[in-house]
């Protein structure tokens, strides 16, 4: 028989105060704002008022003021891109991405269809091995197979087998651990998600460079024959250390409007990016314990072309880079959110790995040599300061314009403010405003009751039964 128990975290206090804020005279009203929101579970709360003015005259056209909402203030959607704070506005998020990453590959948005015969790739640039983890691994036939079977067994210098014979599951919290976690070099995992960033700049210079020098060219005239496009998008393995996905593509001269030349092939796109995954390195200096490190990209390098049809098309690679876009480092075991300076490690709900590389930014943070890395601000990134989305100028449009293309066309539904004087380009409207944060986040029967009424997912309640991040 199923377990009908309702959900541990949908306490009392939560059905309580779900219960008051629906028998709430103001409810209705309060139910279209959630729904304005698009079931936003962490709503920035703003108190405020918009005068619209014929500038002319000095008539008050509309006068808009918060005083009129329930509570007396306006809430608007918080537009995170990450999941694990705001399930709805992630989805919008990664729907835009979708769709960015997706006209630069079949057109619209701005970019010719004439794109789909520019080649292009899907390229996968991971990190190096900073100790033996738990995996899970598959077989020639498919199956699973054991973790990391060693048939002389043997122990590490810390007295540890090396030997697991496990076959994982999906969702073993075991993934991704390191089978000794003192052999595991946690010192250089942080180094290296730190200098990411810096690595994935001097890949894609060194990538131009490649091609220039195979068409015989100076790096500063390529240029005039050829563009390098790219929309990339950062994941974090469950060992704790990010990789990348890019689609790189080729263009001529300008951008996706011109053909490439006839020499700009796939496989010279896979010859540069497997060129100048091995030709570059960021080194970090020696300080305290730790030595000089030089840090490169790992040894599985994945270069695969997309087509319109076949294994590997323009739909599942945007579909793919869009689902990362809305994520962090939550399956690592770790916080979507700053590690404070009244935090105590050892309280943290986070895995134990989690703790050992957090730990290792805090300390590494606080040493001069490193200050630049802003490893203590970023502990909870395992030290990635890096953008999660990221695309070239020329790859197709912009996030900012679709936000801003929503943005046109909810004005345009709603905003029929006017002068009434002819001819219209003296119809202008002077528009007063003045608005004041106050706060961000729901209470928990709110956060319940906006699931109900959007259909959208509701983060998870605090077990105190307050959503994080709540104003009440």
């Amino acid at each position: 028989m199923p377990d009908l128990a309702p959900a541990p975290l949908i306490n009392g206090v939560a059905a309580r105060d779900m219960a008051n804020r629906y028998n709430r005279a103001d409810f209705r009203a309060w139910a279209r704002r959630a729904h304005s929101t698009g079931g936003c579970a962490q709503p920035v709360h703003l108190r405020g008022r918009v005068t619209h003015l014929d500038p002319q005259t000095g008539e008050i056209l509309r006068h808009y003021s918060t005083a009129q909402e329930p509570g007396g203030t306006l809430r608007v959607a918080c537009k995170t891109r990450r999941a694990s704070r705001c399930p709805a506005c992630a989805e919008t998020y990664r729907a835009d991405t979708y769709q960015l990453v997706r006209a630069g590959l079949v057109g619209g948005k701005g970019v010719p269809a004439t794109v789909t015969q520019h080649p292009a790739a899907f390229v996968t640039l991971t990190a190096p091995s900073f100790g033996p983890v738990h995996s899970r691994r598959t077989g020639k036939a498919g199956g699973v197979v054991a973790c990391r079977p060693r048939r002389d067994g043997g122990t590490c210098p810390h007295g540890r087998p090396v030997s697991c014979t496990v076959r994982h599951a999906a969702e073993d919290p075991r993934l991704g651990q390191p089978i000794c976690p003192d052999c595991f070099d946690y010192a250089g995992a942080v180094l290296w998600n730190a200098h990411a960033p810096e690595l994935w700049r001097r890949f894609a210079l060194a990538f131009r460079r490649y091609v220039a020098r195979s068409a015989g060219l100076r790096v500063a005239d390529l240029r005039d024959v050829l563009t390098v496009s790219f929309a990339k998008v950062a994941e974090y393995q469950r060992r704790g250390l990010v990789h990348f996905h890019a689609v790189i593509r080729l263009d001529g001269p300008g951008g996706p409007d011109a053909q490439p030349p006839t020499w700009a092939t796939l496989n010279l796109l896979k010859a540069a990016v497997d060129h100048a995954a091995g030709a570059v390195a960021v080194s970090s200096p020696a300080a305290g314990d730790v030595p000089t490190k030089e840090h490169v990209w790992g040894s599985q390098i994945d270069v695969r072309p997309i087509t319109t049809t076949g294994d590997l098309t323009d739909t599942a690679v945007a579909g793919y880079i869009a689902k990362y876009a809305t994520k962090a480092a939550e399956c690592v075991g770790t916080l979507d959110r700053r590690i404070r300076p009244t935090d105590e490690l050892t309280d943290l709900p986070v895995s134990g790995h989690a703790r050992r590389l957090i730990a290792e930014c805090l300390r590494l943070g606080a040493v001069e040599e490193y200050a630049g890395l802003r490893l203590t601000e970023w502990a909870h990134m395992l030290g990635f300061r890096g953008h999660f989305s990221t695309k070239s100028r020329r790859y197709s449009t912009t996030l900012g314009a679709l936000r801003q293309a929503r943005i046109d066309h909810n004005q345009h539904q709603h905003d029929d403010t006017t002068t009434g004087r002819l001819p219209f380009d003296d119809d202008q409207v002077l528009v007063v405003a003045h608005w004041r944060y106050l706060g961000q986040g729901m209470t928990p029967g709110e956060a319940l009751l906006t699931a109900a009424l959007t259909g959208k997912p509701m983060p998870a309640l605090d077990p105190s039964g307050i959503t994080q991040g709540s104003t009440r």
